[in-house]
């Protein structure tokens, strides 16, 4: 069913004592894993911690593992489910905010280069930070749905089997996730 995943057969080579697989799987997956958890939890260091915690799922279930599915719905399941738990827990219902890597407005202070224009750079700027804050407004399905369509590349079916949903809910969770951003950007814009 999933010869051509070379992720499968790492993972299933793992599973069988090759040690090396699991370099190659995190080298592999441990940066877009971690993108993708930066913007679920908006928080660097907790999803530096959720992809520990993945890799390390992973591993424990080396012996255990069956591709039923790809293995990269497989991996942004585990992924999705930790983050959906942090984001349960109550230092994220209420997040502390430091002064230090904020401004007066809440949008994170941004160093720039001296090349683009000024005007560029303003403009880059206020379109970032309204998608940036429509984005944090979207509820979690929503957004998970987003971005793991949209950014990482997973097709609805891999999407609907990371959030134990179906490809239908995720179509209109994606089409939701994209009305809204349109109609809060577009306002702001206003």
């Amino acid at each position: 069913m999933h010869d051509g995943d070379d992720d499968v057969r790492l993972m299933l080579a793992l599973g069988a004592g090759d040690e090396s697989a699991f370099d190659r799987l995190f080298a592999r997956w441990s940066g877009p894993l971690l993108r993708y958890l930066e913007r679920i939890v908006r928080d660097a260091a907790s999803a530096e911690e959720l992809v520990q915690e993945t890799f390390l799922r992973l591993y424990r279930a080396r012996e255990r593992y069956e591709p039923n599915a790809r293995f990269s719905t497989w991996l942004y399941t585990i992924a999705t489910r930790l983050a959906l738990n942090e984001l349960r827990r109550p230092r994220h219902q209420n997040p502390h905010r430091s002064t230090d890597e904020e401004n007066e407005d809440g949008a994170a202070l941004v160093l720039v280069g001296d090349t683009p224009r000024a005007d560029d750079v303003a403009h880059a700027r206020r379109v970032g930070d309204a998608v940036e804050r429509a984005l944090a407004k979207l509820p979690e399905r929503q957004r998970i749905a987003l971005w793991l369509s949209a950014v990482d590349g997973l097709s609805y079916a891999e999407v609907a089997a990371s959030l134990e949903t179906s490809e239908k809910s995720v179509k209109a969770l994606v089409h939701r996730a994209r009305c809204t951003l349109a109609e809060w950007i577009g306002a702001e814009e206003r």
